[in-house]
């Protein structure tokens, strides 16, 4: 027994105390572990702060462009009250009053149902309810002088009725009064043409000086401005009488109507009419022309818009 317990106190335990001794690179080891992990961590962090960044701001941006399509949808809202609350008697305008609000219309249907907005698009609408807003006003203009004008024309109805002491002239007069302003009201839209000019050309649109060698002529005129007039295409109708006081025309005699009835014109042409002085020309191919004083009568609208007595050698 004591021989056993010296042997076990003699027993080596070097081997074993360097088993369980850590080796030297373990510390190591694990500092540099924990380096990683921090990095790892510092860029997971800056990896989520940008994410949440670009999140944000995209949020912010949608919230403008919901904000910026909420208002043109108000403003296109604002000006269809707009259009619907405009009352005109003139027909013209008031057809075209009701294109103008169907344009509205679909503009609006378009943008409830518009689902990918972008800056691009915000810009195009607003332009677009821009358009809408301009051509409002135009017409705002034309109904602002047409309701001067009639104020005006009721002004002197009324001053000349307060002048007609009996009753049965006044009426008489108040009826008389009321068809010429009638006739000065649809007078004062109607379109006039001022500088008529006959000129003759040969086969090469040379002017020549004398008629009887002319292939064809040309009637050159100026449509005055007239803010009354309602704008877009016109067809202008030219009749040309011959000295000997035949209307020149064509095989196939093309006619207009003009106060009930069925008139021959030798030529016709259609121009845009936007309200401002406009130079026409207008030609008439033929052949056989004779010295002597010609006229010329344009017509447009359903009215004699110019005429001119020319004497060509």
């Amino acid at each position: 027994m004591e021989e056993n317990r010296q042997e076990y106190d003699n027993y080596d335990n070097t081997e074993f105390e360097e088993d369980y001794t850590p080796r030297p690179d373990s510390g190591k080891s694990i500092r540099g572990y924990r380096i990683v992990i921090i990095i790892l961590s510092v860029i997971l962090v800056a990896i989520s702060a940008l994410y949440f960044g670009i999140h944000r701001q995209q949020m912010l941006d949608n919230e403008l462009l919901r904000a910026d399509r909420d208002s043109i949808q108000n403003d296109l809202g604002r000006l269809m009250e707009d259009y619907d609350n405009l009352h005109v008697a003139n027909d013209s305008i008031s057809a075209s009053l009701d294109i103008e609000r169907g344009r509205a219309d679909s503009l609006m249907n378009q943008l409830r149902k518009e689902r990918r907005w972008s800056l691009a698009k915000i810009k195009q609408y607003e332009k677009e309810v821009g358009t809408l807003r301009t051509v409002m006003r135009g017409y705002l203009h034309q109904i602002d002088s047409l309701n001067s004008l009639n104020q005006k024309l009721i002004t002197e109805n009324i001053s000349y009725r307060k002048e007609i002491s009996s009753a049965t002239l006044r009426a008489e007069m108040a009826e008389e009064k009321a068809a010429e302003l009638d006739n000065k009201v649809r007078a004062g839209a109607v379109i006039k043409a001022r500088g008529i000019r006959l000129t003759g050309l040969n086969a090469r649109n040379k002017e020549v000086s004398r008629i009887r060698n002319a292939e064809r002529v040309r009637v050159d005129f100026v449509l005055t401005a007239n803010e009354l007039t309602t704008p877009g295409n016109k067809a202008i109708y030219m009749r040309l009488t011959s000295p000997d006081g035949y209307v020149l025309t064509t095989e196939a005699m093309p006619t207009f109507e003009y106060e009930g009835e069925r008139l021959s014109y030798s030529a016709m042409r259609e121009v845009d009419y936007q309200n401002q002085d406009l130079e026409v020309g207008i030609y008439f191919d033929s052949s056989g022309f004779a010295a002597g004083t010609y006229l010329v009568q344009l017509y447009c609208d359903g009215y004699m818009i110019g005429s001119a007595e020319i004497a060509m050698r």
